[in-house]
């Protein structure tokens, strides 16, 4: 074939889907005056009904007939007003208490379970050598104490020097320092409790060699419970401290309680978009345990927005609209999609609650035509009648 024919086949096929897409498509009309050529949509002559002289049903070319379209009337939806998250119990202090030093573990003084108080002896470690260290400083320091007393003797007889009265004074501290420190050796033989709190099962009997890396018995303060849970990104401005929340363990979804945010880290996590949130439960009964799940609820002022049905949203090229009835004229609303859900869309439009949008005939309607509603004449009959 001749380069001319292609060239005229491909020009004819061009013009034959140009009239197509003028005479098929709905929102013909509105693109062709964007593009400010809408007088090609002018010229094109309406398509003919069944009946003699009918217009095409489309009020707003000039047509008297109205569409016949359902419509659903708009209602409005809360968004972010809930935030549901699992989270996981942790002792209001933890503590694993280790001794000071090495030796042979003399005696425990605590059973498992047991409560102790902040400052009480829970086991003690062989002292003999310790003892021994504290007699003996003992010892120096009164030997110390009456070599003073002699030279500060003889210096009121002028038969000592200041210089021996100071060489005797500084001798005596010493004997101090190392009594003090004998005491404090002997003291860390004894291992007490730094947190008052429920001692967890023990992990060493008496009798057995420990060091300081040994753990000796683990604390837990369960006088209150701090749940650790993630929070979205899009409640990190909503969630504060103070702010009040459910907890609800996962073993016991029939007990609840009422616990507050303690603290908020000071950013949000990169990979996951969340934010770690800490909340404290009390705990006065003792029946909560660390490392718990709880089923953490938080309610919030929330969003409102328009509400419809996922039926009326249509796409054009300039994004997704609705086609809304007001006094019988059609309407195109452009809207913003907000959150799809199984019934309904959430948008952001200028439309109110109980404003009309068509769900079905949309095919039909065009900016400012005419629309009847279904049912809308059998809702005057009755009205009608009613009266």
């Amino acid at each position: 074939m001749a380069a001319w024919k292609q060239i005229l086949f491909a020009l004819v096929v061009l013009v034959v889907a140009a009239a197509a897409w003028l005479r098929f498509f709905p929102g013909a009309p509105d693109v062709l005056a964007r593009w400010g050529i809408d007088w090609v949509y002018a010229a094109t002559p309406p398509a003919e009904t069944g009946a003699p002289n009918a217009k095409q049903a489309n009020g707003g070319n000039g047509g008297n007939r109205r569409v016949n379209v359902v419509a659903l009337a708009a209602t409005t939806a809360v968004i972010n007003d809930r935030l549901q998250a699992i989270g996981t119990g942790r002792a209001n202090a933890s503590v694993t208490v280790n001794p000071y030093s090495s030796g042979r573990l003399a005696e425990l003084l605590v059973e498992s379970g047991s409560h102790v108080d902040k400052g009480q002896i829970i086991a003690t470690l062989d002292s003999e050598t310790e003892v021994i260290a504290q007699d003996r400083a003992k010892l120096v320091l009164q030997d110390s104490q009456n070599k003073l007393d002699r030279v500060k003797s003889l210096r009121a007889s002028n038969a000592a020097t200041p210089v021996a009265v100071a060489d005797a004074e500084v001798v005596l501290a010493v004997a101090n320092l190392v009594l003090r420190d004998a005491e404090l050796a002997l003291q860390r033989r004894s291992i007490i409790a730094p947190i008052a709190g429920t001692v967890g099962i023990l992990p060493i009997a008496a009798g057995n060699y420990v060091t300081n890396q040994s753990a000796i018995a683990t604390l837990d303060d369960r006088s209150s419970i701090l749940v650790d849970f993630l929070v979205p990104e899009r409640f990190a401005a909503a969630v504060k401290v103070g702010a009040q929340l459910t907890a609800t363990p996962i073993a016991n979804p029939s007990k609840a309680y009422t616990g507050t945010v303690s603290a908020i880290d000071n950013h949000v996590d990169e990979k996951s978009r969340t934010l770690l949130v800490k909340a404290k439960i009390a705990n006065p009964a003792d029946s909560l345990r660390a490392g718990m799940s709880f089923g953490i609820i938080m309610k919030f002022a929330g969003e409102t927005y328009p509400a419809v049905s996922p039926l009326a949203i249509l796409w054009g090229s300039d994004g997704a609209y609705v086609w809304q009835v007001e006094d019988g004229k059609a309407r195109r609303v452009p809207v913003r999609i907000i959150q799809r859900n199984s019934e309904t869309v959430l948008i952001d439009a200028e439309i109110d609650s109980g404003d009309m949008v068509v769900t079905e005939g949309t095919q039909s309607v065009s900016e400012g035509g005419a629309v009847r509603l279904a049912g809308e004449e059998q809702r005057a009959a009755d009205a009608a009648q009613g009266s």
